[in-house]
């Protein structure tokens, strides 16, 4: 994003009458009102009609109507459209041709079990969307601790731009977290090797106590490196966020250090270093949504589809 200002004047709303679906609808009520007086934003309330349930055409027009009530009564400027298809589909085609700036749904909506065998609507509105994308989870809480997750690639670059420049925040607690590799034995290039050679042996090097010594200690210094490069973003805006350094797991550090820090908001970049690795545990951002027990903003670049 490149230091640009960032300015968020048309969400998208996506809502199924769900229980986590209409904490989204508080959520971006509460947030637009933050900066209700000083930007001029635009929701637009979204709801699909699945094309089995046509003849329910009612009860899924009833959270439509109920959520643009919502935003309405508190002053903020709200259209709704019901738009018959599959949710996925029909919510990154609608974002593909009215260009929102931020989409924001619920982390799981209604028939839950048929989503889990689709994939998720959730998960994937997150890997497919063309802008970034806000996944509320419930229960309903106000956004007073937020975590920041860099991990010194472009895309997390991005997510610390975008945090520090998202105007509806207000008087939150920052923290700012960087996750260590768990072993030298588990870098890229090691990971890199145990993909390509398939079922051939592998013999992976043997390190001495020194030479792990002296990568804990470069990898330390690296870090601590990657933090203080955010830290200088967050701190000419004004934010002063409590530094964390952990090592292990990226996904598994994160997930618990926000669930022992009640942190109510993440924010990630939809990708970052590390790519061959993730391909054989899972990308920390689908972690992040599928696992996670508060609510994660994946920023994404116009380009990630």
């Amino acid at each position: 994003m490149n230091g640009t200002r960032i300015s968020i004047r048309k969400i998208l709303l996506a809502v199924d009458g769900s229980e986590h679906s209409h904490v989204a609808v508080l959520t971006v009520r509460d947030l637009t009102q933050i900066c209700a007086k000083d930007l001029d934003c635009q929701v637009i309330v979204l709801s699909v009609l699945p094309s089995l349930e046509a003849p329910n055409h009612a009860a899924f027009s009833y959270p439509l109507n109920q959520a643009q009530k919502i935003l309405k009564e508190n002053g903020i400027q709200a259209s709704a459209d019901l738009v018959l298809g599959y949710p996925a589909d029909v919510i990154l085609n609608y974002a593909t041709a009215n260009q929102p700036d931020l989409i924001v749904l619920g982390a799981k909506g209604l028939r839950a079990t048929l989503g889990i065998l689709l994939g998720g609507v959730a998960q994937q509105v997150v890997e497919n969307a063309c802008c970034p994308v806000l996944v509320i989870r419930a229960p309903y809480r106000k956004i007073r601790n937020v975590l920041i997750v860099t991990d010194g690639s472009e895309y997390s670059r991005d997510a610390v731009e975008f945090a520090v420049n998202f105007q509806f925040i207000s008087e939150a607690n920052f923290h700012l977290l960087h996750v260590l590799p768990p072993s030298p034995l588990l870098t890229p290039d090691t990971i890199a090797r145990v993909w390509n050679l398939g079922d051939e042996p592998l013999y992976l090097p043997v390190f001495t106590q020194e030479e792990l010594d002296a990568e804990a200690e470069a990898s330390q210094k690296a870090g601590k490196a990657i933090l203080n490069e955010a830290n200088q973003s967050l701190l000419a805006h004004n934010i002063q966020a409590k530094n964390i350094l952990l090592r292990g797991d990226a996904a598994t550090e994160i997930l618990q250090y926000a669930l022992d820090h009640q942190i109510d908001l993440i924010f990630a970049g939809s990708r970052g270093l590390g790519q061959v690795q993730s391909w054989l545990i899972g990308s920390v951002s689908r972690k992040l949504v599928h696992y996670g027990k508060c609510s994660v903003l994946l920023v994404k670049r116009p380009h990630d589809t």
